[in-house]
């Protein structure tokens, strides 16, 4: 029957969608403690030894400033399924608001993962071989490259999926209240921080702007898998209940 299809679906979403949260969480804290521990020596928060203009002297700095990014890369793709378990577990009318976050979680996870993609496999081998023209522009360490730039972009594009997919919470309980509110915050402190910076050093944010996306994106992805795999856990605890009441043999009260 078509209820009982539409139970399956959404029992498989929420399956899926547990295990999204979790792995979001788990990747998101990985990526976390590796980035932490390989922050660039250049850019606004770069104090003494920093790099200089034009980077090619960088290889020595490989491979632990570039340990962080395979599991960004990874996290972008958990990041993917992760909203997309969320929208097939939105109701009907809701559905436009996932669909809408789906699409700017896919433009996000695209120029992330393909920034940090090129960053790991062209930068150091480039400059291994002597092959530096060019490679000033896409260096993670020019505050001012194509690298800053797609990560500022691809974050804000993150942070924008959140606010869409806060109206699927909307009558989920406490837990889709606190989601509501850590999705919700974490746009508006994404786009307090870009009126912020844009608004004090203009062109001359440098990754100031970059490094304040990436925290608060990541927190967000933090809590938010957390939160997410309680809700998908307690559905999937009812929906037992409902299978086993409706299994054949059984019969209702």
């Amino acid at each position: 029957t078509t209820a009982s299809a539409d139970a399956a679906r959404g029992h498989v979403a929420a399956r899926i969608g547990w295990y999204a949260g979790l792995l979001t969480t788990a990747t998101t804290a990985v990526t976390f403690g590796f980035a932490i521990t390989a922050l660039p020596n250049s850019g606004a928060g770069c104090a003494e030894g920093c790099l200089a203009y034009p980077y090619l002297d960088s290889l020595a700095e490989f491979p632990r400033d570039y340990l962080w990014m395979p599991p960004a890369i990874v996290l972008c793709l958990v990041f993917v399924v992760f909203m997309v378990s969320i929208h097939a577990s939105a109701a009907p009318e809701r559905a436009i608001f996932s669909q809408i976050g789906v699409s700017f979680a896919l433009m996000s996870a695209g120029i992330l993962a393909g920034t940090y993609f090129i960053q790991l496999t062209v930068v150091p081998a480039s400059l291994l071989h002597g092959e530096t023209e060019g490679i000033t522009l896409l260096t993670q360490y020019n505050p001012r490259g194509v690298f800053i730039a797609l990560e500022e972009f691809g974050y804000l594009l993150m942070s924008l999926s959140f606010l869409c997919v806060v109206p699927v919470f909307v009558g989920a309980g406490r837990v889709g209240k606190a989601l509501r509110w850590v999705f919700g915050g974490g746009f508006t402190m994404a786009a307090l921080a870009l009126i912020a910076i844009l608004g004090t050093y203009g062109l001359e944010r440098e990754d100031r702007l970059e490094v304040a996306l990436i925290a608060i994106d990541w927190l967000v992805l933090l809590v938010s898998g957390v939160l997410a795999s309680f809700m998908f856990r307690a559905r999937l605890a009812e929906g037992s209940d409902v299978r086993a009441a409706t299994a054949p043999g059984r019969t209702g009260a």
